[in-house]
């Protein structure tokens, strides 16, 4: 899944962005309101990590902006201020979440997951496609109920395969979602990570739809 984090704190944000990038998650980087507002606008992401007080355009108004856009992205708001009417603030603009400076990062990375699970529209953060279940929340596989170890990037693949279990999705599109927007390399990386997949799941877990994408499916036979 791919985050945006928009945070003037350069220490900050680089720490937030190694941490959720070590998760699996791919991670953008900016550091004013400006920016930030046109890269939200521009790309594709799953969930917006953003400060309020920005340099360019406060976290307030991006978010409304984002909003009357008609933006339904998940945001997580930080913020050095403290105290009830802030956290209204930020919430009546059109926030999911806020969260107050300093914070702890495993505190954050559970409000994420939190947000990611609420907006997959799942009650449950375990995926079950077949015999197959991707457990979001502990980041765990089994496979017919024998746990299989995948990479952090490994995982994050399956995982938005099985966020569209059935689905045909692009190799684009899962480059968009999984690698930051400063990845330049091979498009050719996603073949390499679902032979990877296909190698520890079995090769009829993730078919192939010629010049379409991937599929994720149920029935393996």
């Amino acid at each position: 899944m791919r985050l945006l984090i928009v945070e003037d704190e350069k220490r900050l944000a680089l720490s937030l962005a190694r941490g959720l990038t070590a998760e699996g998650f791919a991670v953008d980087v900016v550091h004013d309101g400006t920016e930030g507002l046109h890269r939200a606008s521009e790309g594709s992401y799953d969930l917006i990590v953003l400060d309020i007080m920005l340099p360019g355009m406060n976290g307030y108004r991006v978010c409304g902006a984002l909003r009357a856009a008609g933006s339904d992205v998940p945001v997580l708001m930080l913020t050095a201020k403290d105290g009830e009417y802030d956290e209204a603030e930020g919430l009546d603009t059109g926030a999911d979440d806020y969260l107050t400076k300093p914070f702890s990062y495993v505190v954050l990375l559970a409000r994420v997951r939190a947000l990611l699970r609420r907006r997959a529209r799942t009650a449950s953060p375990v995926l079950s496609v077949g015999e197959l279940s991707v457990d979001t929340a502990t980041r765990r596989v089994t496979l017919e109920d024998t746990e299989v170890t995948l990479t952090a990037k490994e995982f994050s693949v399956l995982e938005h395969l099985a966020l569209r279990a059935g689905e045909v999705v692009s190799k684009s599109e899962i480059l968009e979602h999984v690698w930051d927007f400063a990845y330049d390399g091979d498009p050719n990386i996603v073949e390499v990570y679902i032979s990877a997949l296909r190698r520890k799941l079995g090769a009829q877990t993730i078919g192939t739809v010629r010049g379409a994408g991937y599929r994720l499916v149920a029935d393996r036979a």
